[in-house]
């Protein structure tokens, strides 16, 4: 998965995951709202309703990660701008989700992250330079529980 259709598939989980709820902050929901209009206004075979439905299936994120790509997403910096901004929405409003991977100000030749399982956001990079392949792979984000930390070590 690439890194642009890796925090698009979190920011849909996240997004459905909080942005449904009663309590969840209007900044969320208009968030959540604009990935939804700018997905559905430049990739109109891609349809998010499938996890919105299931958030927590690896299958559905799988599923809308392979549309996002075979769609042409994978280079869309606006779509991961959108992404981000609902994925830092549900931060700033739910921060009791385990975020999976957050990264600020890294600067490296090559990135590779990869099995991330996650309450909210798998992977989060900020203000990084990457100058080389990135690659992430096997995010599981919107899980219901948190990771237990113990089990990676096994």
């Amino acid at each position: 998965m690439d890194p642009v259709t890796a925090v698009v598939v979190s920011a849909i989980v996240a997004g459905a995951a909080a942005g449904v709820k009663d309590s969840a902050a209007q900044a969320v929901k208009e968030a959540y709202a604009g990935l939804k209009t700018l997905i559905a206004g430049r990739y109109r075979d891609v349809d998010v309703a499938v996890l919105e439905r299931r958030p927590d299936s690896v299958a559905k994120m799988e599923s809308l990660a392979e549309d996002l790509e075979e769609a042409g997403a994978a280079g869309d910096t606006e779509l991961a701008a959108a992404a981000a901004v609902v994925l830092e929405a549900v931060q700033l409003h739910h921060p009791q989700a385990v975020v999976g991977v957050d990264v600020k100000s890294l600067v490296a030749a090559t990135l590779e992250i990869s099995d991330i399982k996650s309450t909210a956001d798998g992977v989060r990079l900020a203000d990084s330079r990457i100058a080389g392949d990135a690659k992430i792979t096997g995010v599981h984000a919107g899980l219901k529980e948190p990771p237990d930390p113990t089990a990676a070590r096994s």
